[in-house]
């Protein structure tokens, strides 16, 4: 189903994004659940999919990493199993993601889904990353505190926890209600009844993200090879001191690496359509020939893409799923960057260009777009 976020978004932004928490009550009216506990223990019980079970049992906190064989043992209380890009695997649960497409895809993560029992949680802890938790089935009740410097400690090596903070948000959802939280602020939620949440979730790379990648790409394409030289050397008195003007000459060196249009825009595009999860990609079989992908989209039918995908428009450049990609046609390649579903009139012009046309074809068959609905 379609799902219509009742969001003032240019308000939303202006006042809370990445400023405060916030919760918009009723944001997704007569909210129904897109996936059911069953179907999201069967996802964990899938290798592909990153999945793990967090326990708080007398006063002890336990976690486990997917895939799992059963949860029979794991008793009525005191539990949750949280399953990460979901949108990646179930497509009425990708669904959720897409009314959020107002804001850049580059920047989504991707859609977690928590279910919980009675008491069950992940403890008190901040996250680096804005998140819009969907209450679905059940109750749970969230405490969120304000951005202040809060001592964090490990009650089990696999899990990060902060101290006890005071709320600024402290209020139990209902089904459709969708809580906000930029990165930085502590929270924490306590399930009431059994219940389903759903995380769509924004990431910024961190500085250390970006560099170690774009030297990753220098290595790769072998830029930078120019060595530091100083023609203009004269006579040190302190030979073991560096001089802020070297100082300042090799930072330029490493500036001026960063600073070429060309290479940064085709790192950037590589890195930002590099997804973090796996991806359900199934080429068909058999392979498609370009008449066929012409005549289909011709008599109606649109190509869907695969969910998860990441495409992107960067200046003058293209890119899916961590490759450039050289296109005869961009107004044609653009629309495969806008729209999640495409077909004649959104492809226009494109579909006589023969060129496009391989381009197009070539995709279809890595199974990136397919014909139809994803089931």
């Amino acid at each position: 189903m379609a799902y219509q976020l009742n969001i003032n978004w240019p308000e939303f932004l202006e006042t809370y994004w990445q400023k405060k928490p916030v919760i918009l009550k009723n944001a997704l009216p007569d909210f129904v659940d897109p996936i059911t506990p069953d179907e999201l223990a069967g996802l964990a019980m899938e290798a592909e999919v990153d999945s793990r079970i967090v326990s708080l049992q007398n006063g002890e906190w336990q976690a486990w990493n997917g895939p799992f064989e059963q949860f029979d043992h794991l008793g009525e209380t005191g539990w949750s199993l949280l399953a990460q890009a979901v949108n990646h695997w179930h497509a009425p649960a990708a669904e959720l993601v897409r009314p959020f497409r107002v804001l850049p895809d580059w920047r989504l993560d991707d859609l977690m889904i928590s279910f919980s029992v009675p008491g069950g949680g992940v403890g008190p802890h901040i996250d680096q990353y804005d998140v819009f938790i969907i209450q679905g089935m059940g109750s749970r009740r969230w405490r969120v505190g304000d951005k202040l410097p809060l001592k964090q400690f490990c009650p089990h090596p696999a899990l990060l926890h902060v101290e006890p903070f005071e709320p600024i948000i402290d209020e139990d959802l209902a089904p459709g209600d969708i809580l906000y939280i930029p990165p930085g602020f502590p929270h924490d939620g306590f399930t009431h009844e059994t219940a389903l949440n759903y995380s769509v979730g924004f990431r910024g790379p961190n500085g250390r993200d970006l560099i170690s990648s774009f030297a990753d790409y220098a290595l790769e394409n072998d830029l930078g090879g120019e060595h530091y030289s100083d023609p203009d050397l004269t006579c040190r008195e302190h030979p073991g001191k560096v001089e802020n003007y070297e100082l300042d000459r090799v930072r330029n060196m490493m500036l001026d690496l960063i600073n070429q249009p060309e290479d940064f825009a085709q790192w950037f595009g590589r890195f930002a359509t590099t997804p973090r999860h796996e991806l359900d990609i199934a080429p068909p079989e058999p392979a498609y020939q370009a008449d066929e992908v012409v005549n289909a989209l011709r008599s109606g039918e649109v190509l869907t893409r695969l969910s998860g995908l990441r495409v992107l428009h960067i200046g003058e450049h293209f890119f899916v799923h961590s490759e450039a990609l050289n296109t005869s046609d961009d107004k044609a390649a653009d629309a495969l960057c806008r729209y999640t579903s495409i077909g004649e009139q959104e492809l226009g012009n494109g579909l006589d260009n023969p060129a496009f046309v391989a381009e197009l074809t070539a995709l279809v068959n890595q199974g990136y777009w397919f014909f139809g609905e994803e089931e």
